[in-house]
């Protein structure tokens, strides 16, 4: 794995710059759906801005986790500023959070903004997951016999062992949600109706089922009811996506 790119006297996380690659390229998907939405918004800076929340929100759920916030409430700022250890579901509300203000802020309510969004988001994270893989930073899975099994014996956190490369798994999945959700996306835009949160409503129960799933055979510790901190919040967004789909469609037929 090449956890640094070494330029000179330069050397770049591999991370980072996967991260930094996600949200350009997100940034594009969101403005081509802005367009064909007719609406009109800055999908640079809102990426921009979600992102940096999305960020933040990842690195403070991950760092409250029951293992780490003991270490964290005596000694933060060493776990505040390290390059590693970021927690998906942090990440989407604090991105989430962000998204519903820059909605207000550009007068796009805030379901079809958080539709539009909903691609972009699975593709940056996509991308960013292809980080994990070239850092080797523990995200990778259990053991494994098949053919496709990695080591990853200069990552971050290193293994000899042949193991499910999860990153990988995770990357194919959300690229191929975010296909789905922009043809659904398509459907409704075609038809000349709103789509009101549906797409969003998509997001959440497609990356729900999808990380609960890649959590089988992470290697991460289980706590709440068996299961990892991660699938726990996956069982959370299923569940927020089903009631907001069913609350949706209460609101269409009423």
């Amino acid at each position: 794995m090449i956890p640094f790119l070494h330029l000179g006297p330069l050397s770049i996380p591999t991370f980072g710059l996967m991260v930094a690659i996600g949200l350009l390229v997100s940034a594009y998907v969101l403005q081509a759906d802005f367009q064909r939405r007719g609406a009109k918004a800055d999908a640079f800076l809102i990426i921009g801005v979600a992102g940096l929340a999305g960020i933040v929100g990842a690195r403070f759920y991950h760092v409250l986790e029951p293992e780490l916030r003991r270490e964290f409430f005596e000694n933060p700022w060493p776990l505040l500023i390290s390059r590693y250890g970021f927690a998906w579901f942090g990440g989407l509300i604090g991105g989430l959070v962000a998204l519903v203000l820059l909605a207000r802020n550009n007068k796009i309510p805030v379901l079809e903004f958080l539709d539009a969004c909903a691609p972009a988001a699975c593709v940056g994270y996509a991308i960013g997951r292809i980080g994990c893989l070239l850092s080797g930073d523990g995200d990778y899975g259990i053991p494994t016999s098949l053919p496709w099994g990695m080591s990853f014996p200069n990552g971050v956190m290193p293994t000899t062992d042949r193991v499910h490369p999860t990153p990988i798994y995770e990357f194919l999945a959300w690229m191929l949600i975010a296909w789905a959700l922009w043809k659904l996306g398509s459907g409704g835009i075609q038809k000349g109706e709103p789509t009101r949160g549906k797409i969003f409503c998509y997001y959440l129960l497609m990356t729900g089922v999808g990380r609960f799933l890649v959590e089988l055979i992470r290697i991460n510790p289980r706590s709440f009811l068996g299961m990892s901190n991660a699938q726990a919040a996956s069982v959370a967004s299923v569940i927020l996506g089903i009631v907001l789909l069913v609350v949706l469609k209460r609101k269409q037929t009423a």
